[in-house]
């Protein structure tokens, strides 16, 4: 059987899908995942593209795969090398009870779910406890103790907090000098996420947090790296990515879900965002 077709199982909620240190000589697939996928490459060459950008793939690289990020991998063969990896894909709820003693772990946590990640790829992993973590995670998951779960859980801290620390430089916190624009940052996506399905109104939001619209741009974009309007875009995006892998509704209907918007220019705008129209979104999700 070609290792290559474990995507096609499908993620029932609070489980997790492990496949440790398989083994194809070559691979090419595109999909989205409902639970958070960790991709480790133990040797490989070739790429993967993530919302349309392009990473190079070496031995030892860790990918880090949001829910319903559409992502490609591509090794193609080659003459006494093997591509080898480990996949862990789990549900996000899976890790919130075991989380909820540690809030700064939990808020890291959270960003890598939810949040806005400059890349998804992390290089030369070797040194890290993470082979180790998944070697682990593995011997538990084929163990048949009465505390299975609860060790599983347990690893899966571990790796969570190497991947803190790992990535404290890529994902660091907000400067205490700009502790107030890093406030307003998270007041103005709160306020964004309650109305993102009604047409904006920047000087509505302005209004509702007693700063000018100039300022709201201007902090936002400094703090959080994109406009208003692509963050906009990339929650209804994100919105309608829910909807196409979980509901039977049609474009038409998702389209006026989440913006009130007409068919041609939602598939336009989700295009844009995902590289591919939303009916090849929908047949790509495992």
């Amino acid at each position: 059987m070609d290792r290559n077709d474990h995507s096609s199982q499908r993620l029932e909620p609070g489980l997790l899908l492990f496949n440790y240190k398989y083994e194809n000589e070559e691979a090419h697939w595109f999909h989205a995942h409902r639970g958070i996928e960790l991709l480790y490459i133990y040797n490989g060459r070739g790429e993967i593209m993530a919302e349309n950008q392009t990473y190079p793939i070496r031995d030892h690289t860790l990918v880090w795969f949001q829910p319903y990020q559409l992502h490609r991998v591509m090794v193609p063969p080659a003459q006494g090398r093997s591509y080898i990896r480990t996949n862990l894909t789990f549900d996000p709820l899976f890790l919130e009870h075991y989380l909820s003693a540690f809030p700064f772990l939990e808020k890291f946590f959270r960003r890598m779910w939810k949040g806005s990640l400059q890349k998804p790829v992390f290089y030369e992993m070797q040194n890290t406890l993470i082979p180790d973590l998944l070697e682990e995670i593995d011997h538990s998951i084929n163990n048949s103790a009465a505390d299975k779960e609860e060790t599983i859980g347990f690893l899966m801290l571990q790796l969570i907090r190497q991947l803190q620390q790992q990535m404290s430089g890529v994902m660091g916190e907000v400067d205490p000098l700009h502790s107030r624009g890093g406030s307003h940052v998270e007041q103005i996506t709160e306020w964004l996420d309650e109305h993102y399905k009604e047409p904006f109104s920047l000087e509505a939001l302005a209004a509702s947090m007693h700063l000018s619209p100039y300022h709201i741009s201007h902090v936002f974009k400094q703090f959080a790296g994109i406009t208003l309007s692509e963050y906009l875009m990339q929650r209804r995006v994100s919105e309608a990515c829910i909807l196409l892998a979980n509901t039977a509704k049609s474009v038409q209907e998702i389209a006026m879900e989440v913006g009130s918007f007409s068919p041609s220019y939602f598939s336009q705008m989700f295009k844009k965002n995902k590289g591919i129209s939303p009916e090849k979104y929908r047949k790509s999700i495992r």
